[in-house]
């Protein structure tokens, strides 16, 4: 029998971690020392950049940063999206930064719809392709949001995805996820998923929001819905297509394969099992680079989701009917007004005093 593939062990080996952050067994017990020594270093880090030992770099305009403080996908990608929706739906012109996990390399790089994912990575580029703001990444979001206003001098507000440990970058308003796990076991890495302390109580420019059914954690918060808006054929969706739920109806009754290179791929697969699509799952590693198609020869619909189609082009042998899902991740208008309310208003001139016609 041939040996496992390293890539195969890493992901076995990952997976065997998170199951044991669910309670506070063997696994989890041995990795606290461990912890211990995380939650000094993080603590010590955090005292450098709040004494002002080591700088924070401020923009030109109001930064507000959304994040986990625990590791996986709480939504914290689609939360960005909802934000930046609403600020441009209330007057301002966003722009995005972010790391863009999966890059050749960390420097800062301005974002086209049309950008390959291992120059921006995939998450950025789903994050310009669906709000049709500038985005910009780079390691250091500060730099990466310096580069965005020059390239874009209108936009007046930033938003960072998955920003809040970068403390370099100073921020107005910092936006928690949390999704079902809550706080997990209550532990830090590696012998739980806190990547810092839960929080007490919030700061005056802290909100927190759900990306559940019921808040998940004690810290008070906005819970969100998250539902399927529909689907759009591949090439309609590189085309700018918007989703059609008379498409995914037409999905009942058929054969098909449901691909998901996220961090939590049930719930996607979930959603499209509540809209009584019968599905062959196929999840993968998060930020699966499809450089091999995952799904089985002769497999005639595949349904993927707006993450994984950035990296499927349509000129592309597919072998089979691909199909892009789109999930709206919708907060509640009391967590649109507290944001909003954190923020000064939108104006209607640029940095430099101009009057904007």
């Amino acid at each position: 029998m041939p040996a496992p593939a390293p890539a195969t062990l890493r992901e076995g080996l990952a997976a065997t971690l998170q199951r044991s952050w669910q309670g506070r067994g063997p696994l989890s017990t041995l990795f606290v020392p461990a912890a211990w020594a995380f939650g000094v270093a993080a603590a010590l880090r955090r005292g450098l950049f709040e004494g002002g030992v080591r700088e924070r770099a401020r923009l030109p305009v109001p930064v507000v940063v959304v994040g986990n403080v625990l590791v996986g996908g709480a939504g914290k990608t689609p939360t960005a999206l909802a934000v930046v929706a609403l600020l441009a739906g209330s007057g301002y012109r966003p722009g995005i930064v972010s790391r863009g996990y999966g890059r050749r390399d960390d420097s800062v790089a301005l974002v086209d719809p049309d950008s390959a994912t291992d120059r921006v990575g995939d998450e950025p580029l789903l994050l310009r392709r669906r709000s049709g703001v500038p985005v910009a990444v780079g390691a250091d979001r500060a730099a990466a949001g310096r580069a965005l206003l020059r390239a874009h001098p209108a936009v007046d507000v930033v938003v960072s995805d998955d920003g809040l440990q970068h403390l370099a970058l100073e921020r107005d308003v910092e936006v928690l996820v949390f999704d079902e796990r809550g706080a997990g076991n209550g532990r830090l890495l590696p012998a739980g998923p806190l990547r810092e302390r839960l929080p007490r109580v919030l700061g005056p420019q802290q909100l927190v929001v759900y990306n559940a059914d019921t808040p998940t954690t004690t810290l008070p918060g906005h819970v969100a819905r998250r539902e399927l808006a529909g689907i759009t054929a591949l090439a309609d969706w590189w085309a700018g297509a918007l989703p059609d739920r008379t498409a995914l109806a037409a999905l009942r009754g058929r054969p098909i394969v449901a691909v998901a290179g996220i961090a939590r791929p049930g719930r996607f697969f979930a959603m499209l099992r509540a809209h009584g699509i019968d599905i062959v799952e196929q999840p993968l590693a998060d930020h699966a680079d499809f450089a091999t198609l995952p799904w089985p020869v002769g497999a005639t619909d595949v349904v993927v989701t707006e993450k994984d189609a950035v990296k499927l082009t349509p000129t592309r042998p597919l072998g089979a009917r691909v199909w892009v899902a789109r999930l709206d991740f919708v907060p509640p208008p009391a967590f649109d007004a507290a944001l909003l309310a954190l923020l000064p208003p939108p104006t209607a001139s640029d940095r430099h005093g101009n009057t904007a016609p």
